[in-house]
């Protein structure tokens, strides 16, 4: 049974969430580095959610059809009903979306490529204690391309300076932190994964771009993250997806924010 409408009420002060796409069916918004989707027991201290933000925003029940990590921005699509969320949500089981991520990893990445390493599912004591623990590795499969290649005087270990490559990955399958692992896993961890990455390395470049005259002004325009954490380069920039009445496909693009944007300007000229 649904809210009325007006029960529906947009919390005070709280920004809306930039809308991509939208029609009767389903939306398309671009997610905010720092916002969850949902609520989770991982982040019980987090009273802000996309899902609950977009609900209050639309005066209307929302439907997350698959999820980007806290962390990560871009394209988040939702379905307005349940039955639409239902038909989305196999369309992407059967593989019949396409997404694209733009990300910044460290070191010089060979020109392209296709990582084809089973992720084996990694469990919160918290989240997951109803799991099965003894999940075998699942395939998992991401593409990628370099972009472009850039080297900055940021001194970490033993060298002087360090190297950057801007690359999109295109997803095949949808394991969690499928990108930021399989990054990891051929040696080109993503800059700001505080999971899966090196911290002095982010920190470096974080500290680096701080002092870039036309990023300080935009290293905390999200207000879900602090300067202090720094952000995890990874923006969901294109998704494709076949709408569930009209069987048309759909392709949504999602404009990198301020400050990501900023940094491969400065970092990559003429990438973008």
């Amino acid at each position: 049974m649904e809210t009325p409408r007006e029960k529906l009420v947009a919390p005070s002060g709280e920004p809306p969430l930039p809308i991509l796409y939208q029609d009767e069916h389903c939306v398309v918004i671009n997610k905010p580095s720092g916002l969850l989707v949902h609520k989770s027991p991982i982040d019980r201290h987090e009273t802000r959610f996309a899902m609950k933000i977009l609900r209050d925003q639309l005066g209307q029940w929302v439907y997350p059809i698959h999820r980007l990590d806290k962390p990560t921005s871009g394209a988040l699509l939702f379905g307005l009903s349940a039955d639409v969320a239902r038909q989305l949500g196999e369309s992407q089981e059967q593989r019949h979306w396409q997404k694209r991520y733009l990300t910044i990893v460290r070191g010089w990445a060979p020109e392209s490529g296709c990582i084809d390493h089973p992720l084996k599912e990694k469990l919160d004591k918290i989240a997951d204690k109803h799991t099965n623990q003894n999940k075998p590795a699942q395939s998992a499969v991401t593409h990628y391309r370099r972009l472009a290649s850039a080297e900055l005087p940021i001194s970490v270990d033993r060298f002087p300076t360090t190297r950057y490559s801007f690359i999109r990955c295109q997803p095949v399958t949808g394991r969690k932190h499928q990108i930021r692992r399989h990054m990891k896993h051929i040696g080109y961890p993503i800059i700001g994964d505080a999971k899966h990455g090196k911290g002095i390395h982010n920190r470096g470049f974080r500290d680096y771009f701080l002092t870039v005259e036309t990023c300080q002004n935009t290293a905390c325009e999200s207000p879900y993250r602090s300067v202090e954490e720094g952000r995890l380069m990874l923006h969901a920039h294109q998704l494709t997806f076949c709408h569930p009445y009209t069987s048309a496909e759909i392709t949504v693009t999602a404009p990198l924010d301020h400050y990501f944007q900023t940094v491969v300007e400065h970092l990559f000229p003429g990438a973008l």
